[in-house]
């Protein structure tokens, strides 16, 4: 640079030296032709030689815009390098990152985002700064930003601190002391589970279930004669309740295995030998119903060696006695195989320390709140005590037994309700005791927590295939208007616009009623649960969605009146009540709400309201048959009508009715006749051994001797949904 300006500068100063020499020559000349200047040339020579070279005004600014313009395209030259892609500042971005994270992360301000994005195709009105960003606009404003990309797998947040409650560690053999065992009663629906622990207990816990059949587990504490403790747990059989049977399973000593005599091993009898297997439980053998004629324990024992269960009589380790339920014999001896059994698992647990057990079932009551019934395996709980279950913590405000009766401390292995839940546990929820209200609610915050990092993930997976589905479908787009004028492409994208109309009302009401939502509301956890695991089973969506609103425990309230409300659902009830109030407010809202003390009453309902939702199907019905003798053709005008000369066979042709054309069993034909004779008189219905001759709405049609003419009338039919729940 400095050589260039030195160049200009002596090619200037060049400039000037030479119109100032020619200046000093005209005053040479003046000076001879004028004495008076004599003296002046002394003056005008010294002046000459002591002033420096001067340069021109308007010479000058153009070398200083000059000196300018190359300083500045030098000190360009020297950033350049520094700007180059290597020395770009990196960004690390993750995937569903919001616009303020990636204006945080660009050390930029958050209109520097929305800057970046405003000549393309996002909406940025709707745009917040908690909005989250597809991968291509994170790109985008990274690369508008001159900053180099660098992708993280998960946004890393802040590491917290595992606050989480644990079973404390087994304690010593020597402090254990001998505990009852849980005993579960399991099997077919029917085969007297309940009707055994009657007797046992000498109560009728069946005559309070709707249908006689038990429709929750039920915990008991049972006294035998010999002062020995067994704690039962009473599971249904109906094939709704598969997750009440596993749960039962998982937490007793022994399964007691009920099979009537006269009915043998049966569906629910299988998966009950599954659950035992899976929880590594023994199994005692109760063949019930042996009172009967047709009772044989033999076959039972015989089916049950398919399913690995193998009697001592056939010299298996699974002890089988044979009783009658129903009228109480030998259930002393099942009684005394199960201490027996007991007794040679050396059953022990100790009596202190934290609490540890399992929620059996939860339900809320109006006077109590949130109550649960839970088995206590390790540790004596006692009022005041702070419990841990699942999401929900609780200070013990009471505690009664199977009978309702208040008890001051459970042991290991007694069943016990329990009062002064915030929130309801799920059944199956693992019970820890904790030091404080605050430490459970350190837990219960830890475990929310834990759960929406596990739903955060989940939503991340499903952002990322739907951008990538999102990718592929701009991919394609592009691929197809790619090469195409863009005149070309906006009357494309018109035509295709136009082709997508908006549903009609009538449309919009036809796909409104092939859609069924839901409200379940149930008693108890494990009876929504139960509920919620049929609709899982649900495979018939082609024909109508099942969409599931809302499920909850407890009675009928308005809230699930204004939801139904808004969906146009439908509510359904299981072992709950709906108040007067609250079915004149439905009434009013034109809300359905469907109570039902038996669960596969309330399925078998819905199966109905589901069929209601599909369209009629319409049958064919045949009026009467008839056989073509002899085919001819009748001029009427200018044309030649074919004519089928017939003999009805079975009932009567109608010519109102319509009529189908069948060769070789395959329908060629369906319409209506133009006209029926019987010799030359038209007719409207002849009957079985008459002959007629007919012709067809179609003159295409040929017939042949031999085809066959069916009359039948269409009839609309209600279709029944073909979804199956397996009972």
């Amino acid at each position: 640079m400095n050589q260039k300006i030195l160049k200009l500068e002596n090619l200037i100063r060049f400039h000037t030296v030479f119109r100032q020499l020619h200046g000093l020559c005209q005053r040479r000349m003046l000076a001879q032709w004028s004495p008076v200047f004599s003296s002046a040339y002394p003056v005008g020579t010294a002046q000459l030689c002591i002033r420096p070279w001067q340069i021109d005004p308007f010479v000058g600014a153009a070398l200083s815009q000059y000196r300018l313009l190359v300083t500045k395209k030098e000190e360009r030259a020297q950033k350049s390098p520094l700007s180059s892609p290597k020395f770009k500042k990196e960004v690390e971005v993750w995937i569903g990152m919001t616009v303020e994270e990636l204006a945080r992360a660009m050390e930029k301000d958050i209109d520097c985002v929305y800057e970046a994005l405003m000549n393309t195709a996002i909406d940025i009105d709707s745009l917040e700064a908690h909005s989250h960003l597809d991968e291509v606009w994170i790109k985008e404003v990274v690369k508008k930003a001159g900053m180099k990309l660098k992708w993280s797998k998960l946004k890393q947040d802040k590491v917290r601190e595992n606050k989480d409650a644990v079973r404390r560690p087994q304690a010593d053999p020597a402090l254990l002391t001998p505990r009852s065992p849980v005993v579960t009663v399991m099997g077919h629906v029917d085969h007297g589970k309940t009707t055994l622990l009657d007797k046992l207990r000498k109560t009728q816990v069946a005559a309070m279930e709707a249908g006689g059949i038990t429709q929750h587990i039920g915990a008991f504490l049972v006294s035998l004669p010999s002062g020995e403790k067994i704690t039962f747990l009473d599971t249904p059989g109906h094939a709704a309740f598969s997750a009440m049977r596993a749960r039962g399973a998982q937490v007793t000593d022994i399964v007691i295995l009920v099979v009537a005599a006269d009915d043998g091993v049966l569906k629910q009898t299988v998966e009950s030998i599954k659950h035992a297997k899976d929880a590594q439980v023994p199994i005692i053998l109760a063949i019930n119903k042996c009172d009967k004629t047709e009772a044989d324990p033999e076959k039972v024992k015989k089916e049950l060696l398919a399913h690995d269960v193998v009697c001592e009589d056939y010299g298996g380790d699974v002890q089988a006695v044979h009783i009658s339920a129903l009228t109480g014999d030998n259930l002393m001896a099942l009684a005394e195989a199960t201490i027996a059994l007991a007794e040679m698992l050396e059953l022990k647990a100790d009596l202190n320390g934290p609490v540890e057990g399992t929620v059996i079932e939860s339900f809320t009551d109006k006077g109590r709140g949130p109550v649960t019934t839970a088995i206590i395996q390790r540790g004596t709980l006692r009022r005041g005590s702070i419990l841990v279950a699942g999401k929900s913590w609780a200070k013990v405000r009471l505690m009664f037994d199977e009978n309702g009766k208040t008890i001051h401390e459970a042991c290991p292995s007694m069943p016990v309700g329990i009062v002064g839940w915030r929130d309801l546990p799920s059944a199956g929820d693992e019970i820890l005791e904790v030091e404080s209200e605050h430490r459970a609610r350190e837990v219960v915050d830890w475990r929310k927590y834990e759960q929406e990092q596990e739903k955060n993930k989940e939503n991340l997976k499903i952002i990322e295939e739907k951008r990538k589905e999102h990718q592929e479908a701009h991919r394609k787009a592009r691929e197809k208007y790619g090469t195409l004028h863009w005149k070309e492409r906006s009357f494309l994208k018109y035509q295709e616009k136009r082709e997508q109309k908006p549903l009609k009302t009538k449309e919009k009401e036809e796909k409104d009623s092939n859609v069924l939502p839901i409200i379940i509301k149930g008693d108890v956890d494990g009876s929504v649960e139960a509920i919620v695991n049929i609709m899982d089973t649900y495979d018939a969506s082609h024909e109508c969605e099942l969409e599931l609103v809302h499920f909850g425990v407890g009675d009928v309230s308005e809230n699930d009146v204004n939801l139904a409300e808004t969906f146009h659902g439908v509510i359904y009830g299981f072992n709950v009540n709906a108040g007067n109030v609250i079915q004149k407010s439905a009434t009013k809202k034109g809300v359905k709400i469907k109570l039902h003390k038996i669960i596969y009453r309330l399925i078998e309902d819905l199966q109905e309201e589901l069929s209601s939702r599909l369209p009629c199907i319409v049958e064919e019905h045949p009026i009467g048959e008839a056989c073509i003798l002899a085919t001819f053709s009748v001029t009427e005008g200018k044309k030649k009508v074919p004519v089928a000369g017939c003999r009805v066979q079975k009932g009567q042709l109608e010519k109102q009715k319509k009529f189908k054309l069948i060769r070789n069993g395959h329908v060629i034909w369906k319409g209506s006749l133009t006209s029926l004779k019987h010799h030359k008189d038209d007719i409207s219905v002849i009957k079985t051994g008459m002959d007629c001759g007919l012709s067809l709405d179609e003159e295409k049609v040929e017939f042949k001797v031999g085809d066959e003419i069916v009359c039948y009338e269409e009839k609309e039919v209600p279709a029944k949904t073909s979804w199956n729940p397996g009972f």
